[in-house]
């Protein structure tokens, strides 16, 4: 209807109600009050006051009251990003989709190169650029695994935008990065923070404080633990691992009383982790009372070690964190045992089992068939403890470890060491191969690799440090070239390749490039395979280049901060 009609048609008295009502009747069943021209019929004349009503409605709407503007985004002195850089972070933001296809290419997966990128923007303290920040925050929000290192790098300003786009709520649950932290000598900002801030902030000053100053992080969890929610003084409690000390104890010991049961057991987590702590000597008490050195000859001779579980939970065993229930197909007293023994302090078993050390102590037999029981606990303990000799002692050498992979649920690491070939363990290596030092433990991944294979080593290549060691990253890639003489399906190595274009060092681009080309196919491989393979050693190598110019960028001059709020 034009507008000319609509100037010249009496208004319908008939409200907006009425109208709708009649318009999905049908006329026939209900006339409104509209005006109705000569041979009109009155369905016609139901949409021509509906119109009519629709451009009074648009063009007669009232002016509601202005909102109120909100702050300006707080300041963010870090320096802004290189120019080159930038438009790297753009670039990498904008191809965040990823590949859809089965067959990935040849080209580099900008996708799995935004994590790093954003790691290695972070550690040079740059903040993001403001016109890239929605950008940055929706990233974040597709994939959690990106936001610890994206609201680092966007700082204040996510959380300032957070407030005003739902979609970007999360932010306020997360870690805001250091930016958000009060100058380190504004104790009263801290403390305002503190009891005022949103938990993502909180969660962040408490860390920061604790990585400078542990006491004073206790002192700031201690002024308001009684009145936090329990799921909260679980994650602050969480906390107190950075810088854990004996100057922690009396705090835990307290919280061993929580009405919270999380909260208990991650507090009695944390004073077995101390071996000088009242909790650690209790459960050392309770744990050699079941363990002891006889020397009756086994099958092989010599002195063995015989088991006796606790025969009940006491109150005392509940309140220092062992948990009376066993899980199902699990006896109660060997669940027992196994908590008291990945509690208590490793250093009580030297003088217990003949003042032997750690390698000595692994090695001995252990009667009834419970040495897998017995060494998965103590493997659990040196990771809470960070026992670097008794995990190594536990690992032992790569190229005895077992040929099957752990029973964890979900695990594809190998179980390794004198005991790891009995049936049921629970161990995770990767986890043990943590405790070691960087070093040794990418030689001893090294030496698995070159010994076993890839087939098993995709979690243990996860705990190493980026970029691996040159013996490491020769390991690896030696590894995948042997798959591909033998004809093996490239995709059953996807995974790692994908861990190599991540993690190895990218000077070794240069000594990879002879793996590009194709070769023949074996007689017994796969049809194809070759091809497949040439492409990925060509994204690999790809990749590796593309990281180097990254790198480079990011070392480039920064363009100077201005500190403008976006």
């Amino acid at each position: 209807m034009a507008v000319s009609d609509v100037r010249g048609t009496r208004g319908s008295a008939a409200p907006w109600g009425e109208l709708v009502s009649a318009a999905l009747l049908g006329t026939d069943r209900r006339t409104p009050d509209v005006p109705v021209r000569a041979g009109q019929e009155a369905a016609a004349a139901l949409l021509d006051a509906a119109a009519v009503s629709t451009v009074r409605r648009r063009a007669g709407l009232r002016p509601a009251p202005a909102a109120e503007r909100p702050a300006p985004a707080p300041p963010d002195p870090r320096p802004e990003l290189p120019d080159a850089a930038r438009r790297r972070l753009a670039l990498l933001l904008a191809d965040r989709g990823g590949h859809t296809g089965s067959r990935r290419g040849a080209a580099p997966d900008l996708t799995e190169l935004l994590p790093q990128w954003l790691a290695a923007a972070g550690e040079r303290g740059y903040r993001a650029p403001a016109a890239l920040l929605p950008a940055l925050l929706d990233a974040a929000r597709a994939r959690t695994d990106l936001r610890p290192a994206a609201l680092a790098l966007a700082g204040p300003r996510a959380l300032w935008l957070a407030r005003l786009n739902g979609d970007w709520k999360f932010a306020l649950r997360g870690i805001g990065g250091a930016a958000a932290i009060p100058a380190r000598g504004d104790r009263e900002a801290g403390r305002r923070l503190w009891e005022e801030g949103l938990f993502a902030e909180r969660v962040a000053l408490l860390s920061a404080t604790r990585r400078l100053n542990p006491a004073a992080g206790l002192e700031l969890l201690a002024s308001t633990w009684s009145t936090e929610r329990a799921e909260d003084r679980l994650m602050f409690l969480d906390s107190l691992r950075e810088g854990l000390s004996a100057a922690d104890e009396p705090f835990l010991e307290k919280a061993l009383s929580d009405r919270s049961r999380n909260v208990r057991a991650t507090a009695a987590e944390l004073l077995s982790a101390l071996p000088g702590s009242a909790l650690a000597s209790r459960m050392a008490a309770r744990a050699t009372a079941c363990l002891r050195l006889v020397g009756a000859a086994c099958e092989e001779g010599g002195p063995v070690v015989e088991v006796e579980a606790p025969a009940v939970c006491d109150a005392g065993m509940e309140r220092d964190g062992v948990v009376a229930k066993a899980p199902a197909g699990r006896g109660e007293r060997s669940w027992w045992l196994a908590q008291l023994l990945e509690s208590a302090p490793l250093g009580v078993w030297s003088g217990q089992l003949g003042g032997r050390g750690p390698a000595e102590i692994v090695a001995l037999p252990v009667a009834e068939g419970r040495r897998t029981e017995v060494h998965d606990a103590w493997c659990r303990a040196a990771v809470r403890q960070r026992d670097t000799a008794w995990a190594r002692a536990l690992l032992g050498t790569p190229s005895a470890a077992a040929d099957r992979p752990s029973s964890i649920p979900g695990a594809t690491t190998m179980n390794a060491g004198p005991s790891a070939t009995e049936a049921g363990s629970s161990r995770d290596t990767a986890k043990l191969l943590g405790v070691l030092p960087e070093e040794e433990r990418a030689a001893w991944v090294a030496e698995f690799i070159a010994s076993h294979g890839l087939s098993d080593a995709f979690r243990l290549l996860g705990v190493c440090a980026v970029p691996w060691t040159e013996p490491l990253g020769t390991a690896v890639v030696d590894a995948l070239d042997i798959a591909r003489d033998a004809g093996s399906y490239p995709w059953s190595f996807s995974g790692v390749m994908g861990l190599a274009e991540r993690c190895l060092d990218p000077a070794a681009a240069d000594r990879l490039d002879k793996l590009t080309a194709r070769g023949d196919e074996p007689e017994d491989g796969s049809p194809g395979a070759d091809g497949y393979w040439s492409e990925a050693f060509q994204r690999l190598v790809g990749t590796l280049r593309l990281r180097a110019t990254m790198h480079a960028e990011l070392a480039a001059q920064p363009t100077p901060t201005t500190g403008a709020a976006p």
